[in-house]
């Protein structure tokens, strides 16, 4: 009996997305309840057809192996920081747990780890006795990626700003990022992801991952850090705020006015009306330089 395409989609699709064993095999067995646990040998010959190399069980297996090794490589690319902090062997058991849960839902691998930062919180035996920085170091390096290709509107002209009031609400650029942190993360994050373009680079493609994180501690002491994470001219920079500055941007980007967005900077502070004036402008004049403040839509 021929069975529909659409049918044949969400089985091949169901399949194919089926975790790997930990030799990197095909389960033989179906672990995902949709063929209630039957042999994957049976439920391969059920649609694909054998030819004179290979059984329906091994055509299938490609399939199942690529599809994992694809969406493994991109997690590995983005989250190289991650891995450093946490260990080879505990990122591979983290990243196949997440993968498991959050399979690939999107026409773009770009979302893989949309939701890795909730997840990660959520399963904290993955990330060991470091799971503050794994937590700080997942959440820069998504924010990486949302600063890369995340919209950008109209920025703010000369006389828009000029015109700017205490009664203004104002909108942050979407690809603008803002980071409460525990540790400076930014900086390993940085680092590591310079070593990896380097490395690629050189090798002309992403080179063989190797164990060197085990064998040098990431040591990096817990310190607040406020950071921006924003795109410019094609390129993602990280830029370090201080504490009431972040407090400012973050109540901005809930839609409060700015006079309710400066008191909720300079709550608790102990600077002088003058100095607190002089620090709004110096940080009007750099995101105006930046492009980060734009028209409510």
């Amino acid at each position: 009996m021929t069975m529909p395409l659409e049918e044949l989609q969400r089985t091949m699709c169901a399949a194919v997305m089926q975790p790997l064993t930990a030799d990197e095999d095909m389960q033989p067995r179906d672990t995902t309840g949709r063929w209630s646990g039957r042999a994957m040998d049976e439920v391969a010959s059920g649609f694909i057809a054998p030819n004179d190399r290979l059984t329906a069980f091994e055509r299938l297996e490609i399939y199942n192996r690529q599809y994992w090794f694809r969406i493994q490589s991109a997690f590995h690319e983005d989250f190289p920081a991650l891995r450093a902090v946490v260990g080879s062997d505990r990122f591979e058991a983290l990243m196949n747990a997440y993968l498991a849960q959050h399979p690939s839902r999107s026409f773009t691998l770009r979302n893989l780890g949309s939701k890795l930062c909730d997840w990660l919180a959520e399963n904290p035996g993955y990330a060991g006795r470091r799971l503050t920085l794994a937590l700080d170091v997942a959440r820069v390096e998504w924010a990486y990626i949302e600063a890369f290709d995340s919209a950008e509107r109209r920025s703010l002209n000369d006389e828009e700003v000029a015109a700017v009031n205490g009664d203004s609400r104002l909108a942050l650029q979407p690809h603008l990022q803002l980071l409460a942190l525990s540790y400076p993360a930014d900086d390993l994050v940085l680092d590591m992801h310079q070593r990896e373009q380097r490395e690629t680079s050189e090798a002309g493609t992403r080179p063989e991952l190797e164990d060197e994180e085990e064998s040098t501690p990431i040591r990096l002491r817990k310190r607040p850090t406020w950071l921006a994470v924003h795109r410019s001219d094609f390129s993602v920079y990280y830029k370090r705020l201080s504490a009431p500055e972040y407090r400012v941007l973050t109540t901005l980007r809930e839609g409060k006015t700015l006079a309710e967005a400066l008191d909720a900077g300079f709550t608790g502070s102990r600077l002088s009306a003058t100095t607190q004036l002089s620090r709004v402008r110096e940080w009007f004049a750099a995101w105006a330089q930046l492009g980060w403040i734009c028209i409510p839509e």
